[in-house]
């Protein structure tokens, strides 16, 4: 099993990134997905999830209104796009797939990436 998640990188503040994360050697669609991130100095916290088919999302109150997460069971693949970043969204990102989870932040995480940096700049 592999996530290999792509797209971060340095952005000013309120710019946009789009994160990507491909998933290959498991059956995609029975895991619901979810995006982490972890800043320098601080506890891993759930940004967004999504559900196995991708009807039912949800996000943490610091993201809402500009993150929006999103898969592709086609193409085995969970989508994260951020829109007006700040200096605090400053973290490592990790996907995650859990296939207990509903895609809420109730989520152990069965498979996780190995994290993509997204630094914005003020």
């Amino acid at each position: 099993v592999q996530l290999v998640e792509s797209g971060g990188g340095l952005v000013q503040t309120g710019g946009s990134l789009s994160l990507s994360c491909a998933a290959s050697g498991l059956t995609f669609s029975v895991y619901a997905a979810a995006w982490f991130r972890q800043a320098p100095g601080k506890e891993r916290e759930f940004v967004g999830g999504i559900s196995r088919g991708g009807a039912n999302t949800y996000y943490a109150d610091p993201v809402k209104g500009r993150f929006t997460i999103s898969r592709d069971n086609g193409k085995n693949a969970v989508y994260l796009q951020m829109s007006s970043l700040k200096p605090e969204d400053t973290a490592v990102y990790y996907c995650g797939l859990d296939r207990m989870s509903l895609g809420t932040a109730h989520f152990s995480g069965d498979y996780w990436g190995q994290g993509t940096q997204v630094t914005v700049s003020s």
